[in-house]
């Protein structure tokens, strides 16, 4: 007897393909903070209800961090995860825990609350001894609530970039502003602060892209309407939502060791597919009898990138698009809705190049710079947290810090060849640039 699915909660693909057709001049766009407008402000026009596919960027301003008490046996085990994992207690608390019901489990917010958790526990329980440590087996009790949870959700029963990063905060003062001081994750593992710093900071990058969808959405609609004015205020608001974004993204020289991220951090968003480590999979007792394979979590799994890939008419190689189309999986539905909406509107690129204006094309060759920019920081970033650090612990011979993963040194959480795949993305992105 296998587990039965929850009804997914996908919304209607009319309202989905409504995003992109509202009225010229009614652009429905959430502000990040749940409908309440600029941070204190007050309702925006479009009232409290956020665009279901902007989740990827917009993030509800009362998430709950706590689900029912019915599930507290999740809920103990999940605030005492890094602690259970360095004394090598957590496999035998889960074996210990009771299989709950997951209908009891009331809207998207417990339902991803509760993916959060499940993911964490999961990931907590195949890596705590290392990889050389890693199990074939998630038991019955925590295989067939994360199954059906995931299926709610329409979503994949591993850690996602939905969980890690766009679920997994909380605000400390309630009332205080949407900045790295007044957050912290609801759910953690081992890292400490740097891992509280990693989650946060790619937050506020994620923060940092929300009036790029809105530029976005704008975009489309002035293509529709043959509105150029506002196409380049459009494009002008999306290279400045780039800019952001990066300025966000050095903020991880602040917040995160790279000697820990990459012998402490990077294993527990490790994932079972195109991973040695694991070759055979995972068994999901109680959901199938054949081992299924997951990617772990990725920066590739945030919408954001995505949508202004498709929007600016990116054209990536075979194999990172294979792989970007991939990690598409990995979104709430919503997400990928989106991202499909806007591969299927009206050609940017095909607009500028066929226009007179050469305003157009200057916005729209800074919305390629600022994007180029923006990748070539991350690859920076990405070799001195990996590359550099992979050294340093080879030096060092993993210190007191730990052992570092094997199956990663060549190889991203998310399965990819990661300095070929990210200098493949940023050269193509490149190549995007219209010449005079």
């Amino acid at each position: 007897m296998f587990a039965q699915p929850l009804r997914p909660q996908a919304p209607p693909q009319d309202k989905v393909r409504g995003w992109l057709s509202t009225k010229q001049g009614s652009t429905a766009c959430p502000s990040w903070d749940g409908g309440r407008g600029r941070e204190g402000g007050e309702p925006t026009a479009h009232g409290t209800e956020p665009l279901p596919a902007l989740r990827g960027v917009w993030l509800p301003s009362a998430q709950p961090s706590e689900l029912p008490p019915s599930y507290s046996p999740w809920m103990d085990i999940a605030h005492e995860l890094p602690q259970l994992i360095a004394s090598h207690q957590l496999r035998a608390r889960i074996h210990q825990m009771p299989q709950l019901n997951t209908q009891h489990l009331q809207g998207r917010e417990e339902l991803h609350l509760a993916h959060l958790v499940l993911s964490f526990l999961t990931m907590g329980y195949v890596w705590q001894e290392g990889e050389e440590g890693s199990v074939k087996v998630l038991p019955r009790n925590l295989a067939v609530p994360f199954w059906e949870v995931s299926q709610a959700l329409g979503l994949p029963p591993i850690l996602t970039h939905a969980d890690f990063i766009l679920a997994n905060w909380r605000r400390k003062d309630p009332s205080g502003p949407l900045e790295i001081k007044n957050l912290e994750p609801i759910i953690s593992l081992p890292g400490g602060e740097s891992l509280h710093g990693f989650i946060l900071v790619t937050l506020l990058v994620e923060k940092a892209a929300v009036p790029g969808i809105k530029a976005t959405i704008q975009a489309i609609h002035a293509l529709q309407h043959l509105d150029d004015e506002r196409l380049h205020r459009a494009l002008q608001g999306l290279a400045a939502a780039i800019g952001d974004m990066d300025k966000a993204l050095q903020q991880m020289h602040d917040y995160v060791d790279p000697a820990v991220f990459y012998t402490v951090i990077r294993i527990f968003l490790s994932g079972w597919r195109d991973n040695t480590a694991m070759p055979h999979g995972l068994l999901y007792e109680g959901v199938s009898k054949q081992p299924m394979a997951f990617s772990g979590g990725s920066a590739a799994q945030s919408s954001v990138l995505h949508a202004f890939d498709e929007l600016l008419g990116i054209q990536h190689s075979q194999e990172s698009t294979t792989f970007l189309h991939r990690m598409r999986d990995y979104m709430p539905p919503p997400h990928r809705a989106f991202i499909r909406d806007i591969s299927q509107a009206p050609s940017l690129r095909q607009h500028i190049l066929s226009s007179a204006d050469p305003r157009l094309r200057e916005a729209f060759n800074h919305c390629i710079t600022a994007l180029v920019d923006f990748r070539s920081h991350h690859i920076a970033i990405v070799t001195k947290y990996i590359a550099v650090a992979k050294a340093r612990a080879r030096q060092e011979e993993a210190g007191s810090i730990g052992k570092p993963p094997a199956a990663l040194e060549a190889k991203g959480t998310g399965g990819s060849h990661v300095f070929i795949f990210l200098k493949s993305v940023r050269d193509s992105t490149r190549e995007g640039l219209i010449s005079a």
